[in-house]
Parts: C-alpha cells; sequence; structure tokens
C-alpha cells in the first residue's frame, strides 16, 4: 500500500483552461489525473450532436488533451479518469484507442469503458413498469414531459472506476460519473477502502468535491483577498495527497500561480451546498460540519477528522428536456438622452410584436448601465417592476442626458419556434425607424436558441446495470 497518493483536478467543465491538465502532467509529480467535463445542460447538448452525427456526443477535447499527454502519462504510469465518454463512451474510448496506436503506444493503453449511466431508451419501460420517477423539485411525474425528453442520465459513483482500475486501466472514460467518484476511486483502489467504511470514503468523496471545479480551490473564483493572488494567467490547479487514513493535503505544483489557502478551500467546499450533514452521492451520505481545515504550509491546507454515513438505495437521474425557445438581442443608444430613446425603443418594439400577434411566455427588457443585474444602480432611482413593462420606470431628470450611452437588451421566450425567430427580425429595424444615435448591431440578428430545462428525479439502485470493457490499444 502507497503512504501517499496524489490526484490532480485538471478540468472543472468542458471548456476550462486548457493548459491546465498538461501543466499537472508536467509540473510536479502525480499519480492520477482526473477530468470532469460533464455538467447537467452538457448531457442534452452531446445527445443532440449524436443525433446529427452517430459518432459524435463526447468531449472532442478529451481525445485532443489525450494526443498531448498520453505519452507522458504513460512515461510516468499517471492514470486518467474522466467522465468525457458523455452519451458515446464506445465512440470516445475508441478514438483514444487510436490516439494511442498513432502515438505507438500499443500495448501500454488500456483503456476502461465504463457504460449504464444513459438510460434514455429504458424510460418508456421504466413508466410502463409503474416506476416513480418525479422531480425532486416539485413532484411533478416524468409522463407529464416524456415527450420532450432530449437525455436521461443516472450519476453514478465510484464503483465502477474502481473496477476499471482493479482490472488494469490506465485511461478510464465514463458518462454521466460523479465528480467525486473521479477523484474517490484512485484513493479506495490504492488504499483497499470499502464501501462501508463510511468515513474514509467520505474524506475521499469531500477531497473530490474540492478538487472538482479545477482553480476555483486554487485561487480562482476566489473573492478573499482576489486582488493579491499572485500570477492568475499561471494558476496552478489543485492536487490531493492522500493518505491511507482519510486524511489529505490540498495543494498545487510549486512555482506555479493562484493559491491554496483555508479561505479558498472554504469557498469550494460551499459550492453546490444543501444540507451539510447530508451532502447525498451514490457512495456515501457525507458529514461536512466534521470537516477540520488546517494550514499545513505555503499552499498546503491539511483536511482531516471526517464522518460519513452510509450510502442511500438511489441513484440520482439527470433528466433534460425541451422547454420552447429563447432569443436575445441588443441595441446602443448614445447621449443625449440615452436612456429614453432606449425606453422609447422598447415601447415601439413591444407594440410591433403585439401587432404582429406573436406569443410569448416572457419578454424581458433590461437597460445595461441603468438596470441590469440588481434592477437598478444605488443613487439612480431607475426600476423595474416586476411586470417588465419598461414604461413604468422612473428616474432622475438628469439621469437620461447625463448617461453616454445605453444598452437596449431585450429577450423573448416562448413555445413556438416562428415567433421567436420574428421577433429577431424586428430588431434590426428600430435602427431606422426609431430613435436616434443608435449602433451595436453589428453582430447581425440575435440567435434563435432552444431552452432545455432540468428534471432531476431519483431512481432505485437495483434497476441500474453498469458494465466495465476494457480496450487495448
Amino acid at each position: 500500500m502507497k503512504e501517499k497518493v496524489r490526484v490532480a483536478g485538471g478540468q472543472g467543465f468542458w471548456g476550462d483552461l486548457l493548459t491546465a491538465p498538461v501543466d499537472q502532467v508536467r509540473k510536479g509529480p502525480i499519480d492520477y489525473l482526473m477530468l470532469d467535463y460533464l455538467a447537467e445542460v452538457t448531457m442534452s447538448i452531446v445527445q443532440k450532436q449524436k443525433q446529427r452525427d452517430p459518432n459524435a456526443g463526447y468531449a472532442r477535447d478529451f481525445v485532443t488533451l489525450m494526443r498531448e499527454i498520453l505519452p507522458d502519462c504513460v512515461e510516468k504510469d499517471i492514470k486518467v479518469l474522466s467522465n468525457a465518454g458523455g452519451v458515446n463512451v464506445n465512440g470516445c474510448a475508441n478514438a483514444i484507442a487510436d490516439v494511442a496506436r498513432e502515438l505507438g503506444l500499443q500495448g501500454k493503453v488500456k483503456i476502461g469503458v465504463i457504460t449504464g449511466d444513459d438510460i434514455l431508451d429504458k424510460l418508456d419501460q421504466f413508466i410502463a413498469d409503474g416506476v416513480e420517477l418525479n422531480s425532486m423539485d416539485d413532484g411533478t411525474p416524468l409522463s407529464a414531459i416524456r415527450d420532450k425528453v432530449q437525455s436521461a442520465n443516472v450519476y453514478l459513483g465510484a464503483e465502477a472506476l474502481v473496477d476499471a482500475l482493479g482490472k488494469g486501466a490506465n485511461v478510464i472514460v465514463g458518462g454521466r460519473l460523479t465528480d467525486t467518484g473521479l477523484t474517490l476511486a484512485p484513493l479506495m483502489h490504492e488504499f483497499g477502502w470499502t464501501f462501508d467504511d463510511y468515513d474514509k470514503v467520505s474524506a475521499g468523496t469531500i477531497a473530490g468535491h474540492i478538487i472538482e471545479c479545477g482553480a476555483q480551490s486554487s485561487g480562482g473564483n476566489c473573492q478573499y483577498d482576489w486582488q493579491n493572488i499572485p500570477d492568475m494567467a499561471n494558476i496552478g490547479f489543485p492536487i490531493i495527497e492522500a493518505s491511507p487514513d482519510g486524511t489529505f493535503i490540498v495543494t498545487k505544483h510549486e512555482g506555479t500561480g493562484g493559491r491554496v489557502n483555508i479561505q479558498s478551500v472554504k469557498e469550494q467546499l460551499l459550492y453546490e451546498m444543501g444540507d451539510p450533514h447530508e451532502y447525498i452521492t451514490p457512495d456515501v451520505v457525507a458529514d461536512f460540519t466534521t470537516i477540520q481545515l488546517a494550514n499545513d504550509g505555503s499552499d498546503r491546507v491539511r483536511v482531516f477528522g471526517i464522518k460519513g454515513n452510509p450510502k442511500t438505495d438511489f441513484y440520482k437521474v439527470s433528466i433534460a428536456y425541451s422547454a420552447g425557445w429563447k432569443a436575445v438581442g441588443t441595441l446602443v443608444y448614445a447621449w443625449p438622452d440615452a436612456l429614453k430613446k432606449a425606453k422609447a425603443a422598447d415601447r415601439i418594439l413591444r407594440e410591433r410584436l403585439n401587432n404582429l400577434g406573436l406569443n410569448f411566455d416572457t419578454i424581458l427588457t433590461e437597460f445595461v448601465g441603468v438596470n441590469a443585474t440588481h434592477g437598478h444602480l444605488a443613487g439612480t432611482q431607475a426600476s423595474l417592476p416586476a411586470s417588465s413593462d419598461s414604461s413604468h420606470i422612473t428616474h432622475h431628470s438628469s439621469l437620461s442626458s447625463d448617461i453616454p450611452e445605453v444598452q437596449l437588451r431585450i429577450g423573448v421566450r416562448g413555445q413556438t419556434k416562428a415567433d421567436v425567430e420574428r421577433f429577431t427580425k424586428e430588431i434590426a429595424p428600430l435602427i431606422l425607424t426609431g430613435p436616434p444615435a443608435v449602433t451595436g448591431f453589428a453582430g447581425g440578428r440575435p440567435k434563435v436558441e432552444e431552452i432545455m430545462a432540468y428534471f432531476p428525479t431519483l431512481i432505485p439502485k437495483s434497476l441500474i446495470q453498469t458494465k466495465v470493457d476494457i480496450v487495448e490499444a
């Protein structure tokens, strides 16, 4: 048994800093690299990609990354765990195998392929069998939105990852694997922890929670003393140095930017926090109120004292469904009377939309520079009532003449794509048929986007079958 295992966080989301995982592999010693690519909305995105192209449906950035770092990982015996497989795990694994062969690494790469999280094609059978799949938010039954569902994925925990590591995989690809499981699994594999050792499993889960968002625990997006965090352009991503007893250190590679201290770790611990006594994952129920933090030197925080409880009998399921269409357009009005011009343009546009008989669930107007983000800026007395009727905005008489420019930002949401598309064609005419001194339309018509809504539910673990395969390059 190793006395210390280093797990490095390399991606906090699909689109995170591309150099981060490369730096984690090359700038210091690590044993495992965990890469978290999937957010809830990502599953519906990759599902649509696969519908258009059966060979798509996974994080292609992961394949590009592996082409760069796979030789380093093989040479240094660094194992990579990821949920980059999206809804086409086998396609992603085969692409990695092709890369390994291109790099001359035949016989040196074993890819663990974890499937079973995608239950989209099983929903109708579950409903027919009387399985209760109700929204965790408001109790709505799945049947109410079944015809709009785009993706349905179970949050799988560390068990299948541990299995893959036990089968010799040095690269693991899965779909909706939990962020925390990607860190917990290496610790369970190396230290021989069992799932009924709740305190240690909770410790590994919390370790995963701390590094799952990448640099958010090493100085990025950090409120505390943010102006004095050093060298953010070269920020180091977090690393867990874990011990067999469940204690661990949060740190980063020497010579990298950012900062790891108690404050940065605390801020990440609060991320997505509900009841701190019951942080529920597929593997354990961790008690965040038991976490103890202590400084352990420069950019080192010791975490200890963690307690946990048995896991539940249910998996959480992330379901995304179509909930209409939206578009947002902007125009900028210049001094003098910038606000008055923007308000007039809003009234004109709304009247034209009404004359066309278009049907929207919502029309929302913001005046950026006056009332965006927080409703109004302190001292301006500009306000937007709950009805979003911009004609009732009040302001100081000097405000509209003093503001050098105001951006009119107006968005619509509706169930009919054609109505939303027509809205996008009514913005540009305001340039010559509305108030004067307008600019900011160089980007062209607003883009119509489909709205994806989130439907979280629970399903008995006994109904879900996972599978672990090994693909050799």
